[in-house]
């Protein structure tokens, strides 16, 4: 019981960060270049399905090269992020939780 707790607790932090970026005041054009990267990049991959129904785990976004923006929290490999909150996350820019190789 008291995994669950944490794992729970873990998720909802990690969640919290990641739908504080999806909150954040939008800009007049965001760029979205990253963003079709980064769903070109679930394509090749074969997750983009997947990822679109069920969110990606932080784990399997390692794995593809993602990594935690310094100054922030590394959250649990098992989190889970939706797909709306990864999305949003690639249009944040510089100030996008995670970083992403095929972004510039």
């Amino acid at each position: 019981m008291t995994k669950t707790r944490t794992r729970i607790a873990a998720t909802l932090a990690a969640a919290a960060g990641v739908a504080a970026i999806a909150a954040s005041p939008a800009q007049a054009a965001p760029d979205t270049s990253c963003m079709k990267a980064g769903i070109s990049t679930l394509k090749s991959a074969g997750l983009l399905q997947s990822v679109a129904k069920d969110g990606i785990t932080v784990g399997t976004a390692v794995s593809v090269g993602v990594g935690v923006r310094e100054g922030n929290a590394v959250p649990a490999l098992n989190t889970v992020i939706s797909y709306s909150a990864l999305l949003a996350d690639h249009r944040a820019g510089a100030n996008s939780y995670f970083t992403y190789p095929w972004c510039s």
